[in-house]
């Protein structure tokens, strides 16, 4: 398959008429790809890197070309003080020139006190190829099963190859760790976080206990829960937390944990097709924050019987959407019965990845799973 537009490129070509643009995602998502390949509509286009030396000279000194259409400011967020840089210039001189920032960090997690650039910007997220991007170029069924066996990042997912994913995979893990980490936080124990993020990968699904991890690598909990927070502001993973309003007798666990890169769980295929199917809604969610302005979050649910289903769609705090999944079962998952019928008003779906048609059990659609996410906004 050749390499393909994102599908949030409109999107961003309509707000950087208006206000700057900030593009934030995991490392090579295709987020500067994205970027340059404005130079269609643009091409004197000025591309800076905060990366280089000459690019970090050029955003320090406010030295990028004023007449370029359009200005990509890539990584400028390893710099402490980028936002009062950036608000300066734009109180000043305001748009044109466009201007767009990238950076593979949540661009606003290092900021202290309020958010110096309110109202200047628009934030979009760039995330990994999913079933309903790909649904122009393949066959939503065959999306599935590649984003299984390569995940959704373009260079291993275009590649085909499960063993050059496999390398890929190390060196970006290694590349985010010894220099995204270290370049934005004050880590003395590295191999340790190396070690958390092996544990990490075996329990995607799972509640964690910051508790019990604490105690295999020997650090306090307090450190655990510091870490998976850093790993979350690079993109490697994201949570999921309970939803409990409205509830009787919910239980408040620890988060949920799933990679951005599907590739990286490590048990059955239960379990990536979960990953997929969280990456899958959390992209669709922000892809509505972004562009809509909708409230919304992402959550499971579980109560003291241990009844639980796998996720929890809310909006404006309420939830909206239950989503139970299945690889091959297709009987109609109890708890989500449960749950539809304590939360009154609720839609609930149940997606399986492995069968023929869907159904209809009272009231509740088992949908295929690959048709169901082809139809997510993005």
């Amino acid at each position: 398959m050749a390499i393909m537009d994102r599908a949030i490129k409109p999107f961003i070509l309509k707000d950087l008429e208006k206000k700057m643009v900030f593009l934030a995602g995991p490392r090579q998502v295709g987020k500067t790809f994205l970027a340059k390949s404005l130079s269609s509509l643009w091409p004197e286009y000025f591309y800076i890197n905060f990366d280089s030396d000459s690019g970090r000279s050029l955003f320090l000194k406010k030295q990028w070309d004023r007449k370029s259409p359009l200005i990509v400011m890539d990584e400028i967020h390893k710099w402490p003080k980028w936002r009062t840089i950036l608000k300066g210039v734009y109180d000043t001189e305001g748009i044109p020139p466009r201007i767009m920032v990238t950076g593979s960090a949540r661009l606003g997690i290092y900021r202290r006190g309020g958010d110096s650039l309110a109202g200047r910007y628009f934030l979009h997220h760039l995330y990994p190829l999913t079933v309903a991007e790909l649904k122009k170029e393949i066959k939503p069924a065959d999306a599935l099963s590649q984003l299984m066996k390569y995940g959704g990042f373009p260079e291993p997912f275009l590649a085909q190859d499960e063993t050059y994913a496999n390398r890929w995979r190390k060196l970006l893990i290694d590349r985010v760790i010894r220099e995204d980490v270290r370049d934005l936080e004050p880590i003395s124990k590295i191999q340790s976080l190396f070690l958390l993020i092996d544990m990490l990968r075996e329990r995607v699904g799972s509640a964690i206990s910051y508790s019990s991890i604490a105690r295999d690598i020997q650090v306090s909990p307090h450190t655990i829960k510091h870490w998976i927070n850093i790993l979350e502001n690079m993109y490697l993973i994201f949570k999921i937390t309970p939803y409990t309003k409205n509830v009787a007798r919910a239980v408040l666990k620890e988060p949920k944990i799933y990679f951005f890169d599907t590739g990286m769980v490590r048990k059955d295929e239960g379990a990536v097709f979960e990953n997929l199917v969280a990456l899958s809604i959390k992209k669709h969610l922000h892809h509505l924050e972004d562009t809509l302005g909708e409230e919304n979050s992402l959550h499971f649910i579980r109560d003291k019987e241990k009844r639980e289903v796998d996720f929890v769609i809310a909006v404006n705090r309420r939830a909206k959407t239950l989503i139970e999944v299945k690889v091959g079962e297709k009987d109609l998952s109890r708890p989500l019965l449960y749950f539809k019928n304590k939360l009154q008003g609720v839609e609930a779906v149940q997606i399986v990845k492995n069968m023929d048609r869907s159904l209809t059990i009272d009231g509740i659609q088992i949908e295929k799973a690959a048709d169901w996410l082809s139809n997510l906004a993005v």
